[in-house]
């Protein structure tokens, strides 16, 4: 088995078209079919599903999938780290972030990064927190700054960026506004809420409060971006229990503080992998790191 076959199985899985694939390979759509062809010969077992529109991955190739990107991460680690033994960072800094993550300027430590390591590819994904523990802890990753959750287990240390209270943002014509005081999760019993998708670290960690508050809410409205949060609350169509800096994005919003809410904080960390699995550039990206300001507006 050649790593050129694995890196080429790869990038079919991913883009589940040979010739897209071919193309961002720069090799040609037969060549990548025999390399394919030549690794299911080799053990035994079709690798994909092929039909006139996509591929896509049988059982088979599904567990070769995980074992496939997690020899290429060490593959690419063994070069970055010898690159780095000789005193020049080269590679790719495979980095994931979700939206709006407090303690980090995310954009301005990738700037820095750059240059001081102008050698280094940087690439850049976002996401919810669950997604991006689960990449770094296969490989996909380097690192991901995310919100510290329950499901994020021993496989991944963290870094911890920063950690604030909950707070409610409401309409200031909203019944909650007039009241101005410190809220319970039972002063929200019955109310319409807007909230990130289940996997964002902030809807998992309000979720969790609210559960263990023995207080059940309704998701009426869940988005996937920070302002499509904020206008809708701003158009009075439901309230948000968001970490504290979000009111710094949206002023003309109420904002109440939130306690008896079980875990009374929002932490955000970076993830990585175990130590010895850490990339070079992860490490350099890490070095960086200055601890920051949760109130202040992220970028």
């Amino acid at each position: 088995m050649e790593l050129r076959h694995l890196q080429h199985f790869v990038a079919v899985a991913e883009d589940q078209h040979f010739t897209r694939a071919a193309e961002r390979l720069m090799v040609s759509q037969s060549g990548l079919s025999a390399s394919i062809r030549a690794l299911e010969r080799e053990l035994r077992a079709p690798l994909f599903v092929r039909t006139t529109r996509r591929v896509t991955l049988t059982e088979a190739g599904r567990a070769l999938l995980v074992e496939a990107e997690r020899i290429l991460a060490q593959v690419r680690s063994a070069h970055e780290a010898v690159a780095a033994v000789q005193g020049v960072l080269r590679g790719t800094l495979a980095l994931g972030t979700e939206q709006c993550i407090a303690g980090v300027h995310v954009a301005r430590l990738l700037a820095g990064f750059r240059q001081r390591h102008p050698d280094v590819e940087i690439r850049l994904r976002q996401a919810g927190s669950g997604a991006l523990a689960e990449e770094v802890a296969a490989g996909r990753l380097d690192l991901a700054f995310a919100y510290r959750t329950q499901e994020d287990g021993d496989q991944l240390r963290s870094v911890s960026l920063a950690g604030e209270p909950p707070t409610v943002l409401c309409h200031p014509r909203h019944r909650l506004a007039a009241a101005g005081a410190v809220l319970t999760p039972d002063d929200l019993a019955g109310e319409v809420f807007v909230d990130f998708h289940p996997d964002w670290g902030p809807r998992r960690a309000t979720d969790a409060a609210f559960a263990a508050a023995g207080v059940r809410r309704t998701v009426a409205l869940e988005v996937n971006d920070v302002h499509s949060l904020l206008d809708l609350v701003d158009e009075n169509l439901g309230i948000a229990v968001v970490p504290r800096h979000f009111r710094h994005k949206r002023p003309s919003l109420t904002a109440l503080p939130l306690k008896d809410a079980g875990e009374p904080h929002y932490e955000t960390v970076a993830l990585l992998p175990p130590d010895g699995a850490t990339s070079p550039a992860a490490r350099a990206l890490v070095a960086l790191l200055e601890p920051g300001d949760p109130e202040a507006p992220c970028g």
